[in-house]
């Protein structure tokens, strides 16, 4: 701070720096110093996360035995990368620096997807893709919406969308659809905190994973009715 005196001083006490030039010289010496003090500081830690499924209660229902092989789970431009994305306008985003998942959201999200497909009592066992079970249904995720809606002051929301498509399978080959929909949750946040916004989406999660176990019993009841 006194070396930040002394330059002004000698700004001030300086024939060639008159009127808006002296003030120009002393905001350059004010910015200069404030931009070395910002760089001072050691950059903040960013905060990862990751999906979670919540341990679900045993059914005791399968499909048959019946194994669903996960053929794609995709999450659509510009939600694909790892910083958290946060709707701020009608046409605008921003990106969290400091928020971010573990790895890219479609990689995070196969783990949960997983078990809650293998929770809901529809199917014997899930697989990846390359497993050696070969599935006879095949499952196609596509994540369109991920992201945080910060437009109205205090009252913040965690929006998750997709499309769901289930089609037959023989030898893990791709049959007929049996199942295409869409779904998708608005979740109140509690904060625009990003731990507040993680928790939201894995309830949102949670939900439509619940949904599309409904759809699937009541399509195989309204097929073993015909």
């Amino acid at each position: 701070m006194k070396k930040i005196k002394t330059d002004i001083a000698l700004i001030f006490s300086c024939t060639s720096c008159r009127g808006m030039a002296k003030a120009g010289c002393i905001l350059l010496l004010l910015s200069a110093f404030a931009l070395g003090g910002c760089l001072s500081k050691s950059p903040m830690d960013a905060q990862t996360f990751a999906f979670s499924a919540p341990v679900l209660p045993v059914t005791g229902e399968t499909a048959g035995g019946r194994v669903l092989g996960i053929k794609t789970l995709q999450v659509a431009s510009p939600f694909d990368g790892r910083s958290f994305v946060y709707r701020t306008g009608e046409f605008s985003y921003e990106r969290d620096a400091y928020a971010e998942f573990l790895g890219l959201p479609a990689e995070v999200l196969v783990a949960p997807v997983t078990e809650l497909l293998r929770g809901d009592g529809c199917f014997s066992a899930v697989v990846k893709m390359g497993s050696a079970a070969k599935p006879d249904a095949l499952i196609e995720i596509n994540i369109n919406e991920l992201y945080g809606d910060i437009r109205k002051p205090g009252n913040p929301s965690a929006v998750l969308a997709m499309q769901v498509i289930l089609m037959d399978a023989k030898n893990g080959l791709t049959g007929k659809v049996i199942l295409q929909r869409d779904y998708s949750r608005r979740i109140p946040m509690k904060s625009t905190a990003p731990a507040a916004l993680m928790a939201a989406w894995n309830q949102a999660l949670v939900e439509i994973f619940a949904d599309v176990a409904s759809d699937l019993r009541s399509q195989r009841m309204n097929k073993s009715g015909t």
